[in-house]
Parts: structure tokens; sequence; C-alpha cells
């Protein structure tokens, strides 16, 4: 039984980084995705792979790996350089680029 802690990236819809500060302890599925023959749909027999705990920093969740003695890898997350633009930018006397429309 392993698990990963990683900091989930914030979704392509949100431009706000509210779920994206949490650190999240998920385990590494052990067995592969089975195809019901009947109706088509994908399910499996490892439970733990419903399990996703959130914690509030990297320290607490390995904290709780290590005293229920689950293997873990850390992820590191990524950090992302946002650039900053306003929408009246658009519309500037001294843009650049060509107007397309």
């Amino acid at each position: 039984m392993k698990a990963r802690i990683y900091r989930p990236s914030r979704s392509t819809t949100q431009s706000g980084e509210a779920r994206s500060k949490l650190w999240l302890l998920e385990f590494v599925p052990e067995l592969p995705p089975e195809i019901d023959p009947l109706m088509g749909w994908t399910g499996s027999q490892d439970m733990r792979r419903e399990v996703r705990l959130n914690f509030g920093t990297k320290a607490e969740a390995v904290a709780y790996a290590g005293k229920h003695g689950i293997a873990y890898e850390v992820e590191e997350p990524s950090e992302t350089k946002r650039k900053l633009i306003s929408y009246s930018d658009n519309f500037k006397s001294t843009r650049r680029g060509l107007w397309t429309h």
C-alpha cells in the first residue's frame, strides 16, 4: 500500500487558487480497473482508490502517513507565474499587436 502526497494544480476553468492550497494524500491503485461485461461500466476491487485525504500542510500529510505506517512519495508542486493583465489593456493606444476584429 503506497500513497502519494501532492498539492493539486488549479483547474483550467478557474482563475483563483481556492482548492489548490490543500495537500492531498491519495493511494496508488494496486489493481487495474475492470470492465463489467454486461453493462460496460468500469469498476475495481481496490477500495483504497476512493480515499482522498485533505491536509492543510505537507508536514501534516507526512506525519499522518508516518503515524499509520503508509509508504508515501511526496510530489513537490511546480510554481507558476501568473501574468496579470487587465481587459482594458486590449484597447490601449500603445498596444503593439494588431487588432484582430
